[in-house]
């Protein structure tokens, strides 16, 4: 029994240390203003990138998602949806994960939307990426062959931390309209 209360509270810091990783502005202005400067680092690190700013419908920029994990992991972001350049909705980032994996790291997730279908099944809200969905960790060249997959592409960037992983686990995104 004391395993598994040792378990339990060795999750419960873990997924704590996650969510204060993760920014929680309480104002639009600061959604954007995060995600601005996210943007800019992500294109100092591949100009090339560009391309996909230009061609999507939409985009969601998650300037900071906090992830650790022991055994079981979680994740937690919050960052912003633009479409024609103006955000037009907050989205949160929840993940649980299950496997090895050990640490904790910070990183940036930018999801690109090929099409309006794929942009308005999204919009629905509680949107699921499952352990098929692959994302592209950005390093200096690499968005030349990235490509839309399914109707999205996905980008992370690194901000620090260390995680050691062999694990199974979704993303699911909570999608709140601008108000």
């Amino acid at each position: 029994m004391s395993k598994i209360i040792i378990a339990g509270l060795a999750l419960s810091s873990f997924v704590l240390a996650a969510t204060s990783w993760a920014w929680d502005p309480g104002e639009a202005d600061e959604y954007d203003a995060k995600a601005q400067a996210a943007i800019a680092a992500f294109l100092e690190k591949d100009p090339s990138i560009q391309r996909f700013f230009d061609s999507a419908v939409g985009y969601v920029v998650i300037p900071t998602v906090g992830k650790a994990g022991f055994g079981i992991g979680g994740a937690r972001g919050k960052g912003v949806l633009y479409e024609n350049g103006e955000v037009t909705a907050n989205v949160t980032l929840t993940q649980l994960s299950f496997g090895f994996q050990w640490g904790g790291q910070a990183y940036s997730e930018f999801i690109f939307f090929e099409d309006e279908a794929t942009l308005t099944n999204f919009k629905r809200g509680n949107y699921e990426l499952g352990a098929q969905a692959s994302a592209v960790a950005i390093t200096a060249g690499v968005s030349a062959d990235a490509e839309f997959n399914g109707g999205m592409a996905i980008f992370t960037q690194a901000k620090g931390g260390l995680m050691y992983e062999a694990s199974v686990g979704g993303q699911k995104f909570k999608v709140e309209a601008k108000k």
